[in-house]
């Protein structure tokens, strides 16, 4: 696969233009308006910049990657496309109404997927024509630094299309991967979600503070980093989102979303792209 769409250039869309785009693949990324395309382009530019600066990349690589990306707000400009994966926000409204949206403009012979966190892949391959050909693509935050795809099938994903997209992702853009089936939360955010709500009710109950739950899980469980950070990381609201969803399917008190969290939510401190979430941000 060489042409690549993007739906949602956001931090997670963003991420994986890049990667894409960085592994000789032509991609063109689609959001909503001009003012959304603008911040997905200096994201990308941003991330490519900092490569640069580090020595990963050179001057001459990451203009040939500046290149092969480019953006437009038409669905319509993914015709031609073989893969399209969407990542648009964790809203299953929002997800279900792309994939009509998409079913109607990709080529027949498209593959269609999501990187959803959490909802269940059946639901938006029902709404499309193509079941067999939506799957699961669930890349990790920040895309470009982190190797790792959960590969989701639906009960109506055809083997086919599985292998297809496996060996993609493995071969061309060179990330690890692991199989899950189509439940909420998948493998990783399922055994992950419980953590950092647990972190954010150690919290809430004032048993400990912010600094020093993340110091005990960096220094005494050699963590990279401790969960109330990489809930800043992830984004609140996404948390949220991926935490509300998961409690809906499974209706067990662990993965409901705490108050606290909700609150600020609410409150609009959604963390790192905010400026403030359980820390402050310059």
């Amino acid at each position: 696969m060489q042409r690549i769409g993007v739906v949602g250039g956001g931090t997670m869309g963003a991420g994986i233009a890049e990667v894409a785009a960085r592994a000789n693949c032509e991609v063109i990324v689609v959001d909503v308006s001009q003012d959304a395309i603008d911040a997905g382009r200096s994201r990308i530019e941003s991330s490519l910049g900092r490569a640069v600066k580090s020595g990963r990349l050179s001057e001459a690589e990451q203009q040939a990657v500046l290149g092969r990306l480019s953006y437009g707000t038409d669905l319509s400009d993914l015709g031609d496309r073989q893969l399209i994966v969407e990542a648009a926000p964790e809203d299953e409204d929002i997800k279900l109404e792309l994939f009509r949206r998409l079913d109607k403009v990709a080529a027949p012979d498209a593959i269609l997927a999501s990187n959803t966190s959490s909802i269940p892949l059946v639901k938006m391959a029902s709404v499309t024509s193509r079941p067999a050909s939506v799957v699961g693509v669930h890349f990790f935050n920040p895309v470009p630094v982190l190797p790792l795809v959960e590969i989701v099938a639906s009960l109506l994903t055809a083997p086919e299309t599985l292998t297809t997209v496996t060996g993609f992702v493995e071969s061309k853009l060179k990330k690890f991967t692991i199989a899950s089936k189509d439940r909420a939360g998948f493998v990783v955010n399922a055994l992950l979600v419980p953590y950092l709500l647990s972190a954010i009710r150690m919290l809430e109950s004032g048993f400990a503070s912010a600094e020093d739950i993340d110091t005990g899980m960096v220094k005494g469980c050699a963590h990279p980093m401790g969960p109330l950070a990489l809930a800043d990381l992830i984004g609140l609201d996404t948390t949220a989102a991926v935490a509300q969803s998961m409690y809906e399917e499974f209706k067990e008190p662990l993965y409901a979303p705490p108050p606290l969290l909700m609150r600020m939510v609410e409150a609009g401190l959604l963390g790192r792209k905010t400026g403030r979430g359980f820390f402050a941000y310059s």
